[in-house]
């Protein structure tokens, strides 16, 4: 199937130091408006709520502009695609979402692109990584808002329990290490979350790790590779049949439980984002980062690419308010706005001005390891419109590949062919 992973981003992105954003004062296009933005919400209690970011910046806006009133609904993650989905589709589109997704909306004429909406100068300023994943025929439409990247967590001192000199840079030594944290009574060895809420993650970390991942060099999927087929046969013989990866099969083992038990000491490695590393570190856990071992096939000397992830800001047609959006967006993306966000979760800003000034951030040496990493990172194909089903087929699908009796090769072909299926209808 024929579909387009990267495409060209539609300004160069610059990873100097950039001149801070800023809108001009009053309605963008004259008279009263209210815009509509629906946003995922990134906190887990009241106090680490979203709310108390957008009121703020909501408040400072309409100051500056008071032809403009913005409203904001938070919505969970596990529901925001899908009613942002049936909101556009019942004719009541947001102004704006901040959500996971964005090229089914795009493919289908629904979004204002960046050179809409924002200065040349905001448009140039996304990271490079960023600004091509949000972009669909040369165009950008998914504007990225903030990212992460992933390293693998090893606790330091389960690995001096062990006697585990330094972290993995090959499968084999990955392996070996988790043998030994398994004779030390370590409970997750590997922690390896394949479950619903995000195996599509681990999944692509470990394909990339020996040469494969979900697409070739065209551009076209190759889900079931012989890479990928090797990858899988790999780990279901060598870590999850021998015990290493703990208690619970991978299947059903999801991100946030491998999280909890890391912050609770039972594991041993685990791949990880920046908030992980935040989190173990106040609770007095050490930790270390590096990046994903390779397989021995590619040798020590090799490097995988790192995954990335990103969350995207959409602006919709439906409305028009085109010019009031771009105002508020402009605002949005200065600064001390983005890089606020990013640090109440420990995130990375998704641009070059935010991520390198102390104005924006002053990120400190954790975060600069996750930039660094995503400055190269290989994202999700979340540009191609039939991207949403074929994640949720792997995110649905993968675990099975390694359970007992699992056969990777079939798992994997039967991925390829809803991923087909999936490109006819897009």
């Amino acid at each position: 199937m024929r579909r387009r992973m990267f495409g060209t981003a539609a300004t160069a992105a610059v990873l100097g130091l950039l001149t801070p954003l800023s809108g001009c004062a009053g309605a963008a296009g004259g008279g009263d408006v209210t815009l509509r933005l629906v946003a995922a919400e990134y906190g887990d209690t009241p106090a680490t709520g979203s709310q108390t970011y957008w009121d703020k910046v909501t408040r400072d806006f309409t100051a500056a502009h008071p032809g403009i009133e913005v409203e904001v609904r938070l919505l969970p993650w596990a529901d925001i695609d899908r009613e942002v989905s049936r909101m556009v589709e019942a004719g009541k589109a947001p102004d704006m979402a901040l959500m996971g997704s964005y090229s089914d909306f795009a493919a289908r004429g629904e979004l204002y692109s960046a050179e809409e909406l924002l200065s040349v100068g905001a448009e140039a300023n996304f990271l490079q990584p960023l600004a091509e994943a949000g972009t669909v025929n040369s165009r950008l439409y998914g504007l990225p808002f903030v990212a992460s990247s992933r390293l693998l967590f090893y606790n330091e001192a389960l690995f001096t329990k062990a006697g585990i000199a330094e972290p993995p840079k090959t499968w084999s030594q990955l392996k070996a290490a988790a043998k030994a944290l398994k004779e030390k009574g370590v409970a997750y060895p590997y922690a390896m979350p394949l479950g619903p809420e995000e195996a599509h993650a681990e999944a692509l970390i470990w394909e990339l790790s020996n040469g494969g991942g979900y697409a070739d060099g065209n551009g076209n999927y190759h889900l079931d590779s012989d890479q990928n087929i090797r990858t899988w046969q790999w780990v279901k013989d060598n870590l999850v049949t021998p015990g290493l990866t703990g208690p619970t099969p991978p299947s059903r083992l999801n991100r946030a439980d491998a999280f909890a038990a890391f912050l609770r000491g039972e594991v041993g490695m685990l791949n990880g984002y920046p908030s992980l590393a935040h989190e173990a570190a106040a609770k007095g856990i050490g930790v270390g980062t590096v990046a994903m071992p390779v397989s021995d096939a590619l040798g020590p000397g090799e490097k995988a690419p790192t995954v990335g992830v990103a969350d995207w800001m959409t602006a919709f047609r439906q409305n028009g308010h085109r010019e009031e959006v771009g105002a508020f967006l402009e605002h949005v993306y200065q600064d001390k706005n983005l890089s606020d966000f990013a640090g109440r979760y420990h995130l990375l800003p998704a641009t070059a001005s935010a991520a390198r000034t102390p104005a924006g951030g002053g990120l400190g040496q954790t975060d600069l390891d996750f930039l660094s990493a995503l400055r190269t990172a290989r994202l999700y194909p979340v540009n191609d419109p039939s991207w949403m089903t074929v994640s949720d087929t792997i995110k649905r699908t993968i675990g099975r590949a390694v359970e007992p009796g699992g056969d990777p090769r079939a798992v994997l072909g039967e991925i390829a062919d809803k991923a087909v299926e999936a490109g006819r209808k897009a």
